[in-house]
């Protein structure tokens, strides 16, 4: 008796299976071929972002040729050009790699391009820092230190990725203000930093050994 009630059962339940079928098959093979064609494109788009990232790569290392080459026309066209159309993480470096190049013919045009790329929020920080670096080092010898400390106080900071260099420029400029104070502040800092490059930290002791005893502690 119990395999007779079985039999029902399992009649029951294939009846049941096939209306759902018959009512839901249109969605369940719709679901499908949607998940496939959403993981073929995902793969699709995967496959075209690399094939652009490889490409802009390709052309960001001809265009560094071209600067090494002392091409520099060439290679400013040829940066703008990635800075235009390449990936995202290719585009800031190809920006700075154009003000850079413009900086061989025009400092003050390329330290204003480099001051955009600070102020630009779309750039992470270690390259708005790197910009702000960048743009200092052709002011240095026409801007006076104030200006030079408003641009890298925050650059200068502990932690920060190009620290060294920006207290470089900033005990540079204000030794050439003849701001003894705040030189000594910056080479001290230079110096009490364990991750101070060794060049940097012996050009900061020559600089330091310039600093008349009165400026002594």
């Amino acid at each position: 008796m119990s395999e007779l009630f079985d039999e029902v059962d399992e009649d029951v339940r294939r009846d049941q299976l096939k209306k759902l079928w018959d009512q839901y098959s249109i969605y369940i093979v719709a679901g499908a071929l949607l998940i496939i064609a959403s993981v073929g494109g995902w793969r699709g788009y995967e496959y075209l972002e690399a094939k652009k990232a490889a490409e802009a790569g390709a052309a960001f290392d001809k265009a560094v040729e071209l600067s090494e080459q002392n091409k520099h026309t060439e290679a400013e066209a040829a940066f703008a050009d990635l800075a235009a159309k390449a990936p995202s993480g290719y585009r800031v470096l190809a920006r700075l790699r154009v003000a850079a190049e413009v900086a061989n013919r025009d400092p003050q045009a390329a330290a204003k391009m480099f001051d955009d790329i600070a102020a630009d929020r779309s750039v992470g920080a270690p390259e708005q820092d790197l910009a702000r670096v960048r743009a200092a080092q052709l002011l240095l010898e026409t801007s006076t230190y104030p200006n030079l400390l408003q641009r890298l106080e925050a650059a200068a900071a502990p932690g920060a990725t190009f620290r060294h260099t920006a207290r470089e420029l900033l005990a540079l400029s204000a030794w050439r203000a003849n701001d003894m104070t705040a030189a000594r502040q910056w080479l001290d800092q230079i110096a009490n930093d364990g991750e101070t490059p060794p060049s940097l930290r012996s050009r900061a002791e020559a600089l330091q050994a310039l600093l008349p005893p009165v400026a002594k502690s």
